[in-house]
């Protein structure tokens, strides 16, 4: 299982990112993908959850309305598109992985994921 993360940047209050997350190595539609963060000095946190197959989604509270994920399947990448950023969105975002997608609710984030990516850095500055 591979799960790559790009397109974390230092960006200013109020501005937009995409971040992407290119997975290899695994049945795809057979998992749910989601974006973790850890700010400096925090533990890490749920941001949103994908289930590929039926494209059910989640997201905190503290980014709902805010942030936006999705999929393309035919590249097997997940999305996350983030805009109204705040300073306090400064974190390493993370892409995980879990099978199988059925759990609902923050169950994601209560429990986490088997497999995680290694991280891309997002700096809001105000």
């Amino acid at each position: 299982v591979q799960l790559v993360e790009s397109g974390g940047d230092l960006v200013q209050a109020g501005g937009s990112l995409r971040l992407s997350c290119a997975t290899s190595g695994f049945p795809f539609d057979d998992y749910a993908i989601g974006w973790f963060r850890q700010a400096p000095g925090k533990a890490r946190e749920g941001v949103s959850y994908i289930s590929i197959s039926d494209s059910t989604t989640y997201y905190s509270d503290s980014v709902k309305g805010r942030f936006t994920i999705s999929s393309d399947n035919a590249k097997k990448t997940v999305y996350l598109e983030m805009n109204s950023l705040k300073p306090e969105d400064t974190a390493v975002y993370y892409c995980a992985a879990h099978n199988p997608p059925d759990y609902t609710g923050d169950y994601y984030f209560k429990y986490g994921m088997q497999y995680s990516g290694k991280g891309t850095l997002v700096i809001v500055s105000s």
